[in-house]
């Protein structure tokens, strides 16, 4: 991804997101393809661009993120995906992120002698896990409901 420094946003930006965050969804357009905002620069010019309604949806998210403190970072979705880049993405170790190739739990090439992901394909890997768990929720609560265990 990049080498910079990642770090959690101070006290501060958090506070300083969120209020973005909820400007910004109050005046978007989700009618438009497009809207044109006005920012001024560093010497009290004013801009007006015109932003895709779609990246002011990602901006908003993105604030919304940093306001919860959390760390943001934007990954393309045609991304290629170092292992250590996948594991780190599915909180899992490098080691247990090879066993998954190995096992073909998750999609891969080689380029030379390394295995590169999609981020595509890593996403599509979330949400099998996501659907998986959810059907063994589903079982488990049918289960509580025919041994009477459930709640009435």
């Amino acid at each position: 991804m990049n080498s910079v420094k990642e770090k959690l946003p101070s006290r501060e930006e958090a506070l300083l997101a969120r209020a973005c965050s909820q400007g910004l969804s109050a005046v978007i357009d989700t009618r438009s393809e497009a809207q044109e905002m006005t920012l001024t620069d560093r010497k009290g010019v004013a801009h007006t661009v015109s932003i895709p309604v779609s990246a002011l949806r990602l901006f908003v998210e993105l604030l919304t993120q940093l306001g919860e403190g959390n760390m943001v970072k934007l990954v393309p979705i045609h991304a290629e995906l170092t292992t250590q880049e996948a594991a780190d993405l599915l909180n899992i170790s490098r080691p247990t992120l090879i066993k998954l190739l190995d096992e073909g739990a998750l999609a891969y090439h080689r380029v030379g002698n390394r295995r590169k992901i999609l981020f595509s394909e890593l996403q599509a890997y979330k949400k099998r896990l996501e659907e998986e768990r959810m059907a063994a929720l589903d079982e488990l609560s049918s289960l509580d409901q025919d041994l009477g265990m459930g709640y009435e």
